[in-house]
């Protein structure tokens, strides 16, 4: 170490040196100090460092280097000054800590390391290193009325603590901490070996949890009380390992002990498999603590809150649910949030006590002997049953009292019968009333099971053999019929006659209800309780096998879909809906005789088999009139709902058609009233058959239309309204059909949907566009734009849209930055969480999202703050018209948008006047025919290409 004056060199090379901190005067009472708030740290220094020292007695400043004497040294500095105010020489040590729980973090926490490498005063030689395993120890002399200013050669950054000590007071104060420490680290290890004896001697599997956590608390205060230095040899790197590791195999044990404790294994599957995949993850911090054991301590202590959080939800629920190891478990957990409370008031500094470290292991081990305590209450509880002690004859009486079944003996030589427990409370009966003779039970069962009760009791006692397996009704006081099931075998005597019958005796209500639901549910619906679709083709069926043999049965077949059920079940919600159809169903019935069947085939649609009209114009009438029936208003919640209904209707003609091709020519004829518009009544003609094959064809040809190259992209450019600079392409996919032409997007889209076809167009619309940016890129080099691909509802819930997506940008090369997505309204408010969900992904992957056509749907403000879109894409219906009230909304969104740090894109921009004026606004970008209609893949690459060559000139 080397040091001196420096005042001419200093001046000579124009360094500007570190001024010292004011000096701590010093007295001969004072036996502590804390440095750390006068200490002044100077990084990234270099290996020689200059500093003034504090003014001496003579009032000069002095300057002074020093330069690193380690390989270890990474150029960090402390600089603090003491004064000696007293009369007399004082000797001291200076104390630097190796590791302080406090203050050292939650995340990547200091777990301590070597801070000091040597001391250099301003005025003789470099102090003395004193032997020390957990603190760099350093002995000072200081003369009476002296003020020396010292340089220490830091190892770490980082000097959490900085103390001056008298020496008998620091050497006691460690004796003292020596003691504690010994007596904590006894019980430790004493707890440790004491579970782990019970747990070879019981054998359940809390004890070994519990012994767990007792060895990894023995581990944790070994290497937190610096134990562990003196039974092998440790250095400073491997002490963070150690340190690390002890806090990750608390938090495991914690883990392990909580969810072996609780059983929870035995309240749902799921929390074993959550359990398995936190041990695993906390199983492989052992090896992240080899490589940056602050990570892994980090990650431990963050697990050890969770654990404990999760610790409170448990037992509170299962303590509800009359729990005993959970209700045991609550003074031992309160233990645990007060020492995690602790310990995070520690960490950060709100608690700076220099005996807090100490205490926080002393609470550990406490936790652990309570721990200990409540884990051998339940080991020697439980007497003989836990041993497995009792008869066979107990074994069978635990079982039937866990099937929840009912002894039935029938003493058939007295003729008594007597159920254990007794079934007549459960049917609300007096005690005993179904005791005494079987003949007791009769005027009670159902008429029609009293005859088969008497015949099944008789063949038992005249076959002397077989086993009676029997299920009747029986009335309970409240006038209802419950099911039982009998099932027992007969006791022969030595005469061989049958003189008893024992077995059991079962209420099985609700199984045969769950049997009859289904058996309903299967010919019914169960919201109207009309017949469903197999029942209503049933129906027309029979009664077209009948038309041949009579000229009385002529039936008509009316399908009845209400118009705008969808728009209504969204505004008012699916039980609003429901109530619709209910109170719809039976205005229809009314309308209808008894030989005609009204059905629901589907969610808002109904068929309808007239049979009691066959006059043609009695039939326009009766149809008229279901329509006129259907758009009464309905009173809901103090509103008035007003429907209309498209019925299509067919009237049978030919004996050769089945109910199956009659129903279709119905569902035909209603389509065509739909599409007209709706709320009107569509009779059958066979030329709509042909509008149907049409369309197949038409579906059929845009399957094949990819592989035979009909389906193409173009391009319309997006600006930068305040530079007019090219921003960006929204790709747009086009259909040249052989035949037809040209197709319009808004033709083939909803048929792509309706068929499937969706996703493949979608991905092929999303890999063309990906894959011709990344062109454009290779031959005109980096460019600033983004490419903006349209998202379709179907694509949107396939579970596979994210991963897709993602292994296509990969396969391409092409950066998720330069992608962007674009979704209307509508789609995400067809299924909002499954769209939050996906969405979120892809904004986590890199890639943007737009919300387009806002101010065309519902434009709700919801959407701008559950999705993360991060472009608005204005409809061009806001941008039309005079209206000042328009104005106002189009200022205020762009606004909005723009405090919300969205990109705000306005489409169909009439005039250079209205794009100067949305950029005064805010506007960002500008689509429009007026900025350039859709272009080929060439073509734009070529526009490209011009603008970077302006681009250069300029």
């Amino acid at each position: 170490m080397v040091f001196g004056l420096m005042v001419a060199a200093l001046a000579a090379s124009g360094a500007s040196p570190a001024r010292a901190a004011e000096p701590v005067k010093i007295s001969r009472d004072d036996t502590a100090l804390d440095l750390t708030a006068t200490t002044e740290i100077h990084l990234n220094q270099g290996e020689a460092f200059q500093v003034s020292t504090a003014a001496g007695a003579d009032g000069i400043r002095r300057r002074i280097e020093v330069r690193a004497t380690s390989p270890q040294h990474q150029g960090d500095w402390a600089v603090f000054a003491l004064a000696n105010v007293s009369d007399e020489q004082l000797e001291r040590v200076i104390v630097a800590p190796h590791y302080r729980l406090v203050n050292s973090g939650v995340f990547w926490p200091d777990l301590g390391s070597q801070r000091i490498i040597s001391i250099t005063p301003s005025e003789g030689f470099a102090l003395d290193r004193l032997p020390s395993n957990d603190a760099d120890v350093f002995a000072i002399t200081l003369n009476p009325g002296a003020v020396v200013t010292f340089v220490a050669e830091l190892s770490t950054p980082n000097l959490p603590q900085l103390y001056l000590w008298e020496p008998d007071a620091y050497k006691d104060t460690i004796n003292a901490f020596t003691l504690y420490r010994g007596i904590v680290l006894g019980i430790a290890g004493l707890l440790a070996v004491f579970l782990t004896i019970l747990f070879v001697v019981k054998g359940t599997s809390m004890l070994p949890a519990a012994a767990a956590l007792a060895w990894a608390v023995l581990a944790y205060i070994c290497v937190d009380f610096g134990f562990l230095a003196k039974l092998i040899s440790i250095t400073s790197g491997n002490d963070q390992i150690w340190r690390a590791s002890a806090e990750v195999a608390l938090a495991s044990s914690l883990v392990i002990f909580l969810f072996t404790y609780l059983n929870l294994n035995r309240w749902h599957v799921h929390l074993g498999y959550a359990t398995f995949a936190w041990m695993l993850c906390l199983g492989l911090l052992f090896g992240v603590a080899i490589y940056d054991p602050a990570i892994a301590a980090g990650i431990a202590r963050l697990s050890f809150a969770l654990t404990a959080t999760a610790g409170i939800v448990l037992i509170v629920y299962l303590g509800f649910n009359r729990y005993d190891r959970a209700i045991l478990l609550v003074p031992t957990w309160a233990l645990i949030i007060v020492w995690l409370v602790g310990g995070w008031m520690t960490v950060t500094g709100r608690l700076s006590n220099d005996i807090i470290q100490a205490a926080h292991g002393g609470a550990l081990v406490l936790i652990v002997l309570l721990i200990g305590f409540t884990v051998m209450q339940h080991a020697f509880a439980g007497g003989a049953l836990n041993h497995g002690l009792f008869s066979d004859l107990e074994r069978q009486s635990l079982a039937l009292t866990g099937a929840g079944d009912t002894v039935w003996d029938w003493d058939v030589a007295r003729d008594r019968v007597i159920t254990t427990p007794d079934m007549s409370l459960r049917l609300g009966l007096a005690a005993g009333s179904l005791h005494g003779a079987a003949r007791n039970w009769v005027p009670r069962l159902h008429p029609d099971d009293r005859d088969r009760f008497r015949a099944t009791l008789d063949v038992l006692l005249e076959h002397k053999r077989g086993k009676l397996s029997h299920d009747f009704r029986i009335r309970a006081e409240d006038g209802h019929f419950h099911w039982l099931q009998i099932r027992a075998r007969p006791v022969l005597g030595s005469n061989g006659e049958v003189i008893r019958c024992i077995g059991t005796i079962s209420d099985i209500t609700e199984e045969k209800n769950t049997v009859e639901r289904l058996l309903q549910d299967a010919m019914n619906d169960n919201l109207t309780g009309l017949p469903n679709r197999e029942v209503f083709l049933d129906r027309l069926q029979s009664l077209l096998n009948m038309t041949p043999q009579t000229d009385t049965v002529r039936p008509t077949v009316m399908i009845i879909d209400i118009d705008r059920y969808g728009h209504v079940n969204d505004l008012l919600g699916i039980s609003a809906g429901d109530n619709i159809l209910i109170a719809l169903t039976r205005r229809l019935r009314r309308l209808l005789k008894p030989q005609d069947t009204l059905a629901r085939l589907a969610g808002d649609q109904f068929g309808l088999i007239l049979v009691s009209e066959r006059d043609p114009a009695k039939v326009a009438d009766f149809a008229d009139a279901v329509s006129k029936a259907i758009m009464v208003p309905i009173n809901f919640a103090n509103r008035e709902i007003n429907l209309t209904a498209s019925i299509g209707l067919v009237s049978w003609m030919d004996q050769q058609e089945s109910a199956a091709s009659l129903l279709a020519d119905a569902e035909l004829a209603m389509y065509r009233a739909k599409r007209g518009g709706g709320s009107k009544v569509e009779p059958f003609r066979p030329a709509f058959r042909g509008t149907v094959s049409d369309r197949l064809q038409l579906e059929a040809d845009l399957a094949r239309a990819v592989e035979r190259g009909e389906m193409t992209m173009v391009y319309q450019p997006i600006i930068a309204l305040e530079t007019g600079d090219l921003a960006g392409f929204e790709a747009l996919m086009r259909w040249d059909h052989p035949r037809r032409g040209n197709i319009p997007p808004a033709e083939f889209i909803p048929l792509a949907e309706a068929s499937d076809l969706i996703t493949p167009l979608g991905m092929f619309a999303l890999e063309r566009a990906a894959s011709d940016l990344v062109e454009w890129e290779r031959q005109a080099g980096d460019l600033p734009v983004f490419m903006s691909v349209n998202l379709s509802s179907a694509q949107l819930i396939n579970n596979t849209l994210y991963t897709d997506i993602r292994t296509l940008l990969t396969r391409l090369g092409c950066a998720p930055g330069k992608l962007q997505l674009e979704l209307t309204e509508s789609l995400v408010v067809a299924n909002p969480e499954q769209a939050r969900l996906v969405l979120t992904k892809l904004k986590e992957a890199g890639i943007g999202l737009a919300l387009d056509d806002f101010g065309s749907g519902y434009s709700s403000l919801s959407y701008l703050t559950r999705f993360p879109f991060d472009t608005l894409k204005l409809d061009r219906t806001l941008l039309a018209g005079e209206d000042s009230r328009r104005a106002i909304l189009l200022r205020s969104i762009i606004a909005m948008a723009n405090e919300m740090g969205m990109a705000v894109v306005a489409e169909g921009v009439a005039s250079e006047e209205e794009g100067e004026e949305l950029q005064a606004l805010g506007c960002r970008y500008g689509q429009s025919y007026l900025y350039g209609a859709p272009l080929g893949a060439e073509s734009a690459l070529r526009l490209l290409k011009d603008q970077m060559q302006r681009a250069r000139r300029a």
